[in-house]
């Protein structure tokens, strides 16, 4: 299952870490402004299942907080891990891209990233000015052809262009689409909303509310089929509700894994967590799940937060790794 077909940049465009040498991040070169964000597109094919990657932003960022500190120079045992998902200095490239399915006469985006002008929690992410609408048209994609929208979770990086600012207010992106949110992980976030504390709720209410007020939001159970050969996976921990979503067809299979793993280092070591797994424990054991199930096996891994988002795990020695398509 290579990759059919790639449009924009040939690599992605890393912005360097706070005090690092701009263009020194990977040994790709930074982007001209900070919060331009990622320009690539590029395409798979599972069996009758075609599959773009629309990328928002590819940054090179410390590994804490959003790994523990003290797992801060694990990555220097895997060799394969260097450049392509973490820098020689140790920095993780994290990416933000949204998955376009098109299958059995449909359209399906997985993930809608950050989104433009909008008021964030994390510094790199705040009033983003990026390409990323541009780009989905470039693909090929009119926002009016897409059928369905599925967020595997409510997270702020996963819902973003589910709406866009209009006039002053925001207004679902994909008008004509069914947006489809689990029910475990909406019941969550009404729990939040209700007594928000120290979660920033900002998102869920210009990235999610503005959706059920269009009257477009569907609330599903964790193992629902979204068209024929393409379904969802309970893959609960990093949120309460978060969802996997699975491909096959034709013989090919494929998972879709959210926020399962934020970084390939996760398949060697599971039980390192990012900061926003909600229950840790459980998170990681859905990834040793995870591996259990699919490691040595066919079935490609689509990662939103991969750099090269598109591979397989394999064992290797005493531990597993990733290998990309």
């Amino acid at each position: 299952m290579e990759p059919i077909g790639a449009a924009g940049a040939g690599g992605h465009a890393v912005q360097a870490a706070p005090g690092q040498a701009a263009g020194q991040a990977a040994g790709h070169a930074a982007p001209a402004a900070s919060k331009q964000g990622e320009s690539r597109i590029r395409r798979w094919q599972i069996g009758d299942v075609k599959v773009t990657s629309i990328m928002e932003s590819a940054d090179a960022i410390p590994w804490a907080p959003l790994f523990p500190a003290e797992a801060s120079e694990h990555y220097k045992k895997y060799d394969w891990l260097v450049p392509t998902f973490i820098t020689p200095e140790g920095n993780i490239i994290l990416a933000v891209q949204a998955f376009v399915l098109e299958a059995d006469g449909r359209r399906i985006v997985i993930d809608t990233c950050v989104g433009n002008d909008r008021a964030r929690e994390v510094p790199g992410c705040e009033n983003l000015q990026t390409a990323f609408l541009k780009d989905f048209k470039v693909a090929g994609f009119d926002p009016n052809s897409i059928d369905i929208v599925l967020c595997t979770h409510l997270h702020f990086d996963h819902v973003g262009w589910n709406t866009r600012l209009e006039n002053g207010r925001w207004v679902p992106t994909f008008p004509k689409a069914r947006y489809i949110f689990g029910r475990r992980e909406w019941e969550y976030w009404q729990g939040v909303l209700k007594e928000p504390g120290h979660v920033d709720v900002r998102h869920i209410l210009d990235s999610v509310q503005p959706i059920l007020d269009a009257g477009l939001a569907d609330f599903v159970e964790s193992t629902h089929r979204l068209v024929e050969g393409i379904w969802l996976e309970p893959s609960h921990g990093h949120t309460p509700g978060h969802v996997s979503v699975r491909v096959s067809s034709r013989g090919q299979e494929a998972v879709v894994t959210g926020d399962v793993f934020h970084n390939p280092i996760q398949f060697a070591e599971p039980e390192i967590c990012s900061m926003a797994c909600v229950d840790k424990e459980m998170s990681r054991q859905t990834r040793r799940d995870f591996v259990a199930r699919y490691g040595d096996s066919p079935v490609r891994f689509f990662a939103i937060h991969f750099n090269e988002p598109v591979g397989r795990v394999v064992r290797d020695a005493h531990s597993w790794r990733f290998t990309t398509d």
